[in-house]
């Protein structure tokens, strides 16, 4: 009989924190048996885990890789929002231990990414690419890091960069739009967030699937098993 996965979660009294640990609940494959938040110690927090889930602050970033490295666990990081100085250090990390790091966790938005690449593919410079981003008005960053995503997809494509437009409303989930714009047509391709579940679903499934891998930086892509880029 399969044991379940040990997880400490990171950021456990944010809104991605509470969705995650009240599905764990139900969950008999997960087990947290740390939890830890702005002010708590993570080191200490992650010494008896499988995997540590990150949803805290791109801020904690670096307490977070170096409590992962001194007790050699896994990652699965959901912080959006890091400089490129912590994303060379995510980078580093992942030379020595296994990270699944993804802008979305939900199996929607990563095929809204595998098509994306492809609608490039396919329209090459004759249609014009737009994406528009709308979140809930506490948000922090902007764009999300679901539309930078997106946006490096596209810039990887067809070599431009794509503008993006940012709204911050009500208590929108999350809803990303790519519009490709051409002679008499245009093609939209939308993803709308109903409940912060998908996400912690997808991070939860992450977390199972990342245990007992080599040390690499791995995608959502990878989780779910959608090809790569040709």
């Amino acid at each position: 009989m399969k044991t379940s996965v040990r997880v400490t979660l990171i950021g456990a009294r944010g809104r991605m924190g509470q969705t995650i640990a009240d599905l764990a609940k139900d969950d008999p494959k997960i087990d947290i048996v740390a939890q830890c938040d702005l002010g708590d110690a993570i080191d200490p927090a992650t010494k008896d885990c499988d995997v540590a889930i990150d949803f805290s602050n791109s801020s904690a970033i670096d307490e977070v890789c170096r409590a992962a490295l001194r007790h050699g666990k896994a990652l699965v990081i959901g912080t959006t929002g890091h400089s490129p100085e912590q994303r060379q250090l995510i980078e580093e990390t992942a030379g020595k231990l296994p990270i699944v790091f993804a802008s979305n966790f939900s199996v929607g938005v990563n095929a809204l990414f595998a098509l994306t690449r492809q609608a490039a593919e396919i329209f090459g410079s004759e249609f014009a690419p737009k994406i528009t981003e709308t979140h809930h008005k506490m948000k922090k960053d902007a764009p999300s890091g679901t539309a930078k995503t997106l946006g490096e997809i596209l810039k990887e494509g067809l070599k431009i960069e794509v503008p993006i437009e940012s709204i911050r409303e009500g208590d929108v989930v999350g809803e990303h739009t790519v519009t490709f714009a051409g002679p008499d047509e245009r093609l939209e391709l939308t993803h709308r967030a109903g409940s912060r579940e998908i996400f912690a679903r997808g991070a939860l499934r992450a977390a199972q699937w990342i245990v007992g891998k080599p040390a690499r930086l791995y995608s959502m892509q990878d989780v779910l098993g959608i090809p790569p880029a040709k």
